[in-house]
Parts: structure tokens; sequence; C-alpha cells
């Protein structure tokens, strides 16, 4: 990873961005109070550093007809760090996992699953993750309803920090 101290322009640029990825380089300029070349640049760097890794639509997916959306909590059987990179690249294929995190205690990894209904997301818990080897236990829990979604960080958290330290 590449080190980049941030100012306060970087911070307004990744905030706007990451509330609207799809503003021209013009808009996002005007917006953090700079010329659009100097902007072009910055937002170039803070590609190229990996603190800004793509853009992506926020998609519906009820509306697409993805109906099921489950956690996933599961256990297995071996810690070693092969076992725990297996484990992840077999989720990397699996397409109704969408986000794959490794966890400390009880449980190992939280998937989180969408699937168009109850019983094509039960074939694959049944035909695919409780088969995959290492798979000690699995634990779900069907999602009734999202109270909240953000993507990325909270800037004004990190803005309030940043004026305590300096």
């Amino acid at each position: 990873m590449v080190a980049i101290r941030l100012d306060e322009i970087d911070r307004k640029i990744l905030a706007e961005l990451q509330a609207d990825g799809r503003m021209t380089n013009v808009e996002l300029a005007k917006r953090v109070g700079i010329s659009a070349p100097p902007c072009l640049r910055r937002v170039r760097t803070l590609e190229e550093s990996g603190l800004i890794r793509g853009y992506h639509a926020d998609v519906n997916s009820r509306e697409l007809g993805f109906e099921v959306q489950v956690f996933a909590m599961v256990g297995l059987e071996s810690q070693a760090e092969s076992e725990l990179n297996a484990f992840e690249e077999r989720c990397r294929e699996w397409p109704l996992v969408r986000e794959c995190h490794m966890l400390n205690g009880e449980v190992d990894f939280i998937l989180k699953c969408v699937a168009p209904d109850l019983s094509s997301f039960q074939q694959f818990l049944t035909g695919d993750l409780l088969t995959t080897p290492n798979v000690a236990s699995v634990k779900t829990s069907l999602v009734i309803r999202g109270a909240k979604d953000e993507p990325g960080v909270p800037f004004d958290v990190l803005e309030e920090r940043m004026n305590r330290t300096a």
C-alpha cells in the first residue's frame, strides 16, 4: 500500500465521489473549490494509491428479482492459513455470496448472500456451502428489512478527528 498524506481537498474529493461517483470532473472540482486539471490529477493519484478502488452503480437487488438476503455465519473445522485461504477463494467463486468477511470469535466467516427466492438460497446452502470441505457449521439469518446501507466511510468523523489533532 502506498502511503499518501491526505489534505482537506483530498478528503473532500473522496467524500464527494463516495456520495456520487458519476459526477463530472468539472462538477467535482467546483464542489471542492479547485480547478478541473488539478482535481483530475488528485483523483488519479487517489486511484493509483488504492484509496479509490473503483466506481459502481448501487443497484436495487429486490427490483432485479433478488428477493432474499441472508447472512450466513460459517464455522470451519480448521483455521490453518491454507484452509482459510481455500474457503475465501471458494467464496469468490459463488455468485450468490456478495460479501465474505473473516471474523474472530465463535464464527470464522460471515457471508452476505442474495438469491432470487428461498429455494434458490436453500439449494446453494445444501448443495454448495454445507458440502464444502472444512465447513463444520453454518447458521443463517434471513434479512427481513434493512434500515441502513451506507457505502464507504463516514468522512464527517474523519474531519472531526483531523480537526482535533490539528
